[in-house]
């Protein structure tokens, strides 16, 4: 089973991005989970989502504590919540991010560089959507960092999820993420 945990603040779409991950995950034929954990928050506070996939049944109910991936929507979230704690020996944390890794890399004690993946999501989402809206950005990019879902999945399930006009324009934000991190522009 591979565990997912995802950070953001409320508005960003943390919810949503684990339900359209989970939803993809099944359409690759996998047992898959999505759920949230907040409670009165409101816009702008920290939210995290989670999102599990596995060949088997999943019969857990319960948070994720060791993710084996972290997505971070929101780097000021660095500074205040504890995004890395528990993730898994391995495991990979994507940062929406164009800051200096030298500069990340100094808010986390329990974790290295090759840990962590800088992602650009604002600057593809900005482009391509014109609004600040990164969590179809970040799935294109998650697919093509972990390999662990496919990228027509992700579109699939981000046009079946928004209207025809938005679900497209937000499965072509993934889809360049997707191609950004293919045409090899971040390092692992």
């Amino acid at each position: 089973m591979k565990e997912v945990r995802i950070h953001g603040r409320g508005g960003q779409g943390s919810v949503t991005m684990a339900s359209i991950l989970a939803i993809s995950f099944f359409d690759d034929g996998k047992y898959c989970q999505a759920f949230p954990s907040f409670g009165s928050e409101r816009t702008g506070a920290p939210v995290q989502a989670f999102a599990r996939v596995s060949d088997m049944p999943i019969r857990t109910r319960h948070q994720i504590y060791n993710p084996d991936y972290i997505i971070v929507q929101d780097v000021t979230l660095i500074n205040s919540v504890s995004v890395a704690k528990g993730l898994k020996d391995g495991g990979k944390l994507i940062i929406n991010t164009e800051a200096d890794i030298k500069e990340i890399i100094k808010n986390f004690d329990n974790i290295n560089e090759s840990n962590i993946i800088l992602f650009p999501a604002l600057k593809i989402a900005m482009k391509i959507l014109g609004k600040p809206i990164v969590n179809t950005t970040l799935l294109g990019a998650f697919s093509a960092i972990t390999g662990e879902v496919a990228i027509g999945s992700v579109k699939k399930e981000i046009e079946s999820r928004f209207n025809s006009k938005l679900g497209k324009i937000n499965a072509d934000a993934a889809q360049a993420a997707y191609d950004y991190v293919k045409g090899g522009k971040i390092g692992f």
